[in-house]
């Protein structure tokens, strides 16, 4: 499995602080890691109008999401086709996705919606950069 890296990316695990909702608000790729250290991983992502994260499941990762520009619905359950939790979703919400739970976020709004996520334990390589969500399924698929 072959990731892109971008230099300076991602920070970790080295000691690290930053304007969050700056660095989140101005990412305009799909996924790109800023922080990965043994325990903990954080990203930002840019999901494209009509798009979505795409339905997945973390099997022992823990998973928190933080909405910082845009609007859409999470939908989260214990099997792929049993997405039985549903919630719209908006700037300065926080979503929390329990390890092994089937989770989707759809941007319903008319512009990309801005989120950070932190996975605990971290779940992509350190330096992960996929600038598109079509380059991260052909990556992680």
């Amino acid at each position: 499995m072959q990731h892109t890296r971008a230099p300076l990316s991602d920070f970790g695990p080295m000691p690290y602080a930053t304007n969050i909702d700056q660095a989140t608000i101005n990412n305009n790729t799909y996924r790109t890691a800023i922080w990965t250290g043994k325990h903990l991983q954080s990203t930002v992502m840019s999901i494209n109008v009509g798009d979505d994260i795409g339905l997945e499941v973390h099997p022992d990762t823990d998973q928190f999401l933080r909405i910082e520009e845009g609007h859409g619905v999470v939908q989260m359950g214990n099997a792929r086709d049993n997405l039985y939790y549903r919630q719209q979703v908006f700037k300065d919400w926080a979503i929390f996705v329990p390890a092994g739970t089937w989770h989707n976020v759809t941007n319903t709004g008319h512009t990309p919606l801005k989120l950070y996520t932190i996975y605990a334990p971290p779940h992509h390589p350190w330096g992960t950069v996929h600038a598109t969500k079509a380059v991260a399924e052909a990556e992680e698929g």
